[in-house]
């Protein structure tokens, strides 16, 4: 039984379902995802209710990389800076606007017009009352940007996994790439042994994000929650070290697979004699000689 249709959602009209469906989803809820929970509803009722509810603010349309998502918008915070003086009003207004990926000080100062002194109190104003939050960026270290308090910061400002108080984990990521490359020669080496020729071998042992993100995530080497993005970012830097190749698939997703490190390069070839490009014909005597060079 889908949310829609489930015993929360008895008695309530079609604009109340479906901000019941944004509030369980707080990381926002697609088009596709409001079509599966609530497949009754003409896809032209279902565009006049969510631009109703874009309207009055009760939804917020985001965008990510390759879809539009709606997000439930708690009007409870429109009644906390209602009760503020104008000032505050106009500083949460700014700070609202910049989203997940905040603002700094210097940037709400110039838009609201006010002194340092006015605006630090209203800073701490708005901070006292959990209304916003300030965040370390890790593109400078003394550098925090506000945003509103229920946001969670986009990667840009905190760097996502990868960094924790500002400091990159290389360590950390250096784990992830090797266990992320054994999984792909585990599958190689598993391929290779079920036989088969070795195209259908080759085939095999290509593996999707999601199949290591789902190996990563059972190990559970990471106390951070990590994405199949995360995980693909690891994957190439894997094949930039040469340790796998990556190709594109027919839906246009990416395989990954296990691949044998180049030969390293003998010593000789990199002397002066062994990257001359007219080495064949050089001799003791005549105008190419190694005295010439």
């Amino acid at each position: 039984m889908n949310e829609a249709t489930s015993s929360n959602g008895e008695g309530m009209n079609n604009e109340e379902r479906l901000l019941e469906l944004a509030k369980n989803k707080p990381e926002g809820i697609s088009n596709e995802q409001i079509k599966q929970c609530m497949p009754n509803l003409l896809l032209e009722e279902l565009a006049i209710i969510i631009n109703k509810c874009l309207k009055n603010g009760s939804l917020e349309l985001f965008k990510t990389k390759d879809k539009l998502l709606y997000k439930y918008k708690d009007s409870s915070k429109k009644n906390i800076v209602r009760g503020s003086d104008n000032e505050e009003k106009i500083v949460y207004k700014i700070i609202e606007e910049a989203g997940n990926k905040g603002i700094w000080i210097r940037d709400i100062r110039f838009k609201s017009n006010l002194n340092m002194t006015q605006l630090n109190k209203v800073l701490k104003s708005l901070e006292t009352k959990k209304i916003i939050k300030a965040v370390k960026s890790v593109s400078a270290s003394k550098k925090k940007v506000y945003m509103l308090y229920d946001l969670e910061a986009d990667s840009s400002v905190t760097g996502g996994a990868w960094y924790q108080d500002q400091d990159f984990e290389s360590e950390f990521v250096d784990v992830l790439s090797q266990q992320c490359h054994r999984y792909l020669r585990q599958k190689w080496d598993d391929a290779n042994n079920m036989g088969g020729g070795p195209l259908l071998a080759r085939n095999r042992s290509y593996a999707t994000a999601n199949d290591v993100h789902k190996f990563i995530s059972e190990l559970g080497i990471s106390k951070v929650s990590l994405s199949v993005d995360d995980i693909e970012s690891i994957l190439y830097t894997v094949v930039l070290d040469n340790n796998a190749e990556r190709i594109v698939a027919s839906n246009g997703s990416f395989l990954y697979r296990a691949v044998n490190k180049f030969m390293s390069t003998p010593g000789l070839v990199k002397t002066t004699c062994g990257i001359c490009p007219i080495a064949n014909r050089c001799a003791d005597t005549g105008l190419i000689n190694p005295q010439a060079f």
